[in-house]
């Protein structure tokens, strides 16, 4: 069953799959949250795990940075592993005021300035939006752990050292940040009649020039991590 980027075999994958970017955040979810985790992919160094939260199966993958990469990984999830929900786990830069570090962004909608939308819908464009149970999930789980949160559009970047001129008139359409993959995994689950959410931690500010560090990034993005995890709970009962 193995694909160009993914040695796992059918059935390795639960049915709900975290997605962080970043390999060395996949481990460390798939070390702190998961009882009985096991490795079923590491092509490319791009670690997939599959282990146990709350009883349920639930695995978690890389899924690199950018939306090219996002589409692969996932396309692959979703068409050939079984995989019926995806929860994209990131940082994300805040571009309002309202947004501090480590505060949560809910993408409820996902704008970019990428092609790739054209590869799905010829003509016209395409609002790439997420999976509204899942999001509804993630907003009572929010209130539940009293978390800062907001829910609202962001903005997929196919650029990571853009022009702040471009932030700017995103930020005016009321955009909430800025990260680069949520777009693209929305593309891929309305195109094959699947399921997703992109769960965000703001991790800098384009307004007030504040930031975390890297090390910060790969472990400190704990209450992200509960939400989507308690997502994956509350949609296995639905």
């Amino acid at each position: 069953m193995a694909t160009p980027h993914n040695s796992a075999k059918l059935g390795d994958f639960a049915k709900t799959v975290l997605m962080p970017g970043d390999p060395k955040r996949a481990k460390f979810i798939a070390d702190k949250f998961l009882t009985d985790a096991k490795l079923v992919n590491d092509v490319r160094g791009v670690q997939g795990y599959t282990g146990k939260y709350k009883g349920i199966d639930v695995s978690v993958m890389a899924s690199g940075m950018g939306m090219p990469s996002m589409a692969i990984y996932s396309h692959e999830l979703f068409n050939f592993y079984g995989v019926e929900n995806i929860i994209r786990v990131g940082s994300t830069g805040a571009l309002t005021k309202d947004l501090n570090l480590f505060d949560i962004v809910l993408a409820q909608g996902a704008s970019t300035d990428s092609n790739m939308v054209k590869a799905f819908v010829k003509r016209g464009k395409f609002a790439p939006i997420c999976d509204y149970n899942m999001l509804s999930h993630a907003v009572d789980t929010c209130k539940e752990f009293n978390l800062n949160y907001k829910v609202g559009n962001v903005f997929s970047a196919d650029v990571f050292y853009s022009e702040m001129e471009m932030a700017k008139e995103y930020a005016k359409m009321g955009v909430l940040s800025v990260e680069m993959e949520a777009a693209a995994l929305y593309l891929n689950a309305s195109s094959l009649g699947k399921k997703a959410l992109a769960i965000l931690t703001v991790s800098d500010s384009l307004v007030t020039g504040e930031e975390t560090t890297s090390d910060e990034r790969e472990t400190a993005f704990i209450d992200m991590i509960k939400v989507a995890l308690e997502v994956a709970v509350k949609i296995d009962n639905d």
